[in-house]
Parts: C-alpha cells; sequence; structure tokens
C-alpha cells in the first residue's frame, strides 16, 4: 500500500490555485506565424519610378487624369524580391500621394523582360538593372573617351539574352571620325545607329524611336549619356560631368538608376537612365546566346561541325575560313574563352 504525504482533505487548496493568473503571450513562440498572406485584392499597379534608402518613387494611375507619385516601401515578405526600376507593383495602404504619406508593396507583376549584369563573367550572381524595358540605346563617344568595341558587344550580348532590341549612338562626332568604329558592327542589320556631335543632337529622331517604348540608357563613364538624357528630357536635371585628361576615364555623375517620361507632339516613352560603367559582366548569360550578338558569324558558323565551340582551337571550325571581320572574330573568341573556363560550360 502506497503512502502520499498529500492530505486530500487539505483546506489550503485556494492558496495554490493559479487559475486567475494571465500569462502574456509570446508572440514568436506562443503561437505559430501562418503561412497564409492576404491576397491584396484592393490593390493598385503602379511603375517604379527609382529608389532611395529603401523608399520607392512610384507612378499611379499611368495616362490617366488621375496620374500622380506615390512613395512606398517593401513589405516584409518581399525583403528577398529585388524590385528595381521599371517593375510593375501592386500597392496596398495610402496612395493618395499626400506629403507624410507611405504605401506598401506587397507584390511585382509578371515581368516582360530582365536586363542584369555580374560583376565579371565567371560570377553567377547576377545584378539586376530594370525590368520590363524593351529598347537598349547604347551610348559612346567618338573621342574623349575613346570607344570601346568590346564594351558595346557585351552590352549587345546581354540586350539579346534579355530579348531587348538594341540601338546604338555615337556622341562626339565632331570630334572624331567613327567610321572605323563603325565597321565592326556593319554584319548587325538590326541595329540602328545615331551620330551627334556637340552642337547637333538628334533629339528628334531618337525621340521618335523612343515613343511607345521603355528604353534604358547604358553607357560607359563620360560618352555624353546624361547630356543626351537632359536634351530628351528638359526637366531631368541629371548632372554631367567630364573625362580626366590624365586617365582618359569619364567620372561617375549618375549615381542611380531612374525612369523618365519623354513627352512630344507625337506621343511619349520612358528613358531609363543608369549609372555609367566601365565594366559589364556577362556571369549570368547562357553561353549559347553569345553567338546570337554576332549575326554575321552565326551564319557562317552554321558550317561548323556539331558541337563546334568555334575557339581559335577548334577543330574545322567554318570561322577560321569565313570571310568576316577579324576583330569581330577575336571579340566573339575572346568572350567564349572566358565563359569556357566556367564550370557551367
Amino acid at each position: 500500500m502506497s503512502v502520499s504525504w498529500w492530505d486530500a482533505d487539505d483546506e489550503d487548496d485556494d492558496l495554490f490555485d493559479e487559475g486567475d493568473i494571465r500569462v502574456r503571450p509570446n508572440p514568436k513562440a506562443n503561437r505559430p506565424r501562418t503561412k497564409i498572406r492576404p491576397a491584396h485584392d484592393d490593390a493598385v499597379i503602379g511603375r517604379i519610378l527609382g529608389v532611395d534608402r529603401g523608399r520607392y518613387r512610384v507612378l499611379i494611375d499611368e495616362d490617366l487624369a488621375s496620374e500622380h507619385e506615390i512613395t512606398a516601401a517593401r513589405a516584409r515578405e518581399l525583403r528577398r524580391t529585388p524590385i528595381v526600376t521599371g517593375d510593375r507593383a501592386k500597392i496596398v495602404g495610402d496612395t493618395s500621394g499626400s506629403e507624410g504619406t507611405l504605401g506598401r508593396i506587397v507584390g511585382i507583376e509578371d515581368r516582360s523582360s530582365l536586363l542584369r549584369r555580374s560583376a565579371d563573367d565567371t560570377d553567377n550572381v547576377e545584378r539586376v538593372i530594370v525590368a520590363n524595358a524593351d529598347q537598349m540605346l547604347i551610348v559612346v563617344a567618338a573621342a574623349d573617351p575613346p570607344p570601346r568595341p568590346r564594351l558595346v558587344d557585351r552590352y549587345l550580348v546581354a540586350a539579346l539574352d534579355a530579348g531587348i532590341r538594341p540601338l546604338l549612338v555615337v556622341t562626339k562626332t565632331d570630334l572624331a571620325d567613327p567610321s572605323e568604329f563603325l565597321e565592326h558592327f556593319e554584319g548587325i542589320d538590326e541595329l540602328r545607329v545615331f551620330r551627334s556631335a556637340q552642337d547637333a543632337w538628334p533629339v528628334e529622331e531618337i525621340g521618335a524611336a523612343l515613343e511607345g517604348h521603355s528604353t534604358v540608357f547604358v553607357g560607359h563613364s563620360g560618352v555624353g549619356k546624361s547630356t543626351l538624357v537632359n536634351a530628351l528630357v528638359p526637366d531631368a536635371r541629371r548632372a554631367t560631368g567630364h573625362v580626366n585628361q590624365v586617365t582618359g576615364r569619364g567620372r561617375h555623375t549618375s549615381s542611380s538608376t531612374v525612369s523618365l517620361r519623354y513627352r512630344s507632339a507625337t506621343g511619349s516613352g520612358w528613358v531609363i537612365d543608369t549609372p555609367g560603367v566601365r565594366s559589364f559582366g556577362l556571369g549570368h548569360v547562357d553561353p549559347d546566346n553569345i553567338l546570337r550578338a554576332f549575326p554575321d558569324l552565326a551564319e557562317a558558323a552554321e558550317s561548323c561541325p556539331r558541337g563546334c565551340t568555334h575557339l581559335p582551337d577548334a577543330p574545322d571550325c567554318a570561322l577560321d575560313e569565313a570571310d568576316v571581320s577579324p576583330a569581330r572574330l577575336a571579340s566573339l573568341r575572346g568572350l567564349l574563352e572566358t565563359f569556357a573556363g566556367r564550370d557551367d560550360y
């Protein structure tokens, strides 16, 4: 027979009754957080115009009489989702745009295109530059700084890989004749080329090509990209700089990517100005898409044996005997050699 020290007739039961004690709930451990998110059926769609220190400029009711800008922040569930200029975002909260108000970005609409670059060709970590652009305007200078054909080749690879139509503007043609430089791209029939000089900017011609499109402007520092943007969008007030006479390099003046509305008597479009760069890594690009940026060489490569790498040591490569530009061939093979060292090539 077991013996207990507890007396069933103990009259002090009420002394130890803790039923009336209120326990503060622990939001981190007391109840698991649901994974069900609200549908946000009342969200409005806005265009991301730019970002500054975690605050997004968003255009609401685009092309309507009620069009206006607001400031918004991203929702916590999107903290790992890149939100970039050109995105079409779902906005909830206060979307009036009144001073001191803040909307909340709760989703991103499907993108039609995504322009990216990496630190270098062997780095698979990509940096998203702009979303939903359908054109890329590549700005180069005929001199001061001198044009870099291989950098332009990289822009073309990135544009075609993203499904974006490329355009080319050569500035400062009053300082040098760009004909020799442009010979490098003679085999690209679909590449439209504009020429400009100090006192002869083809604003109307370029503007006509921008109407109805979302065009991202890219270029080396110091080539006159920001000056061109200011000529197309007078109220843009993008900072301009100069080229260092010792190093021959331009100074970065545009520090952020921003969307600007281009307007004319016949239509409108979007100009997306990006900071000038001195390199453009293609680590994110599928190597099979590189040849697409060299259509003149791609035609000759159709005669290559199956599985040809088109590298200098590739046996029976048809490019070795083809009547193609030696400079273009060297540029293509330079890119292919870089990608040949990647693990996923």
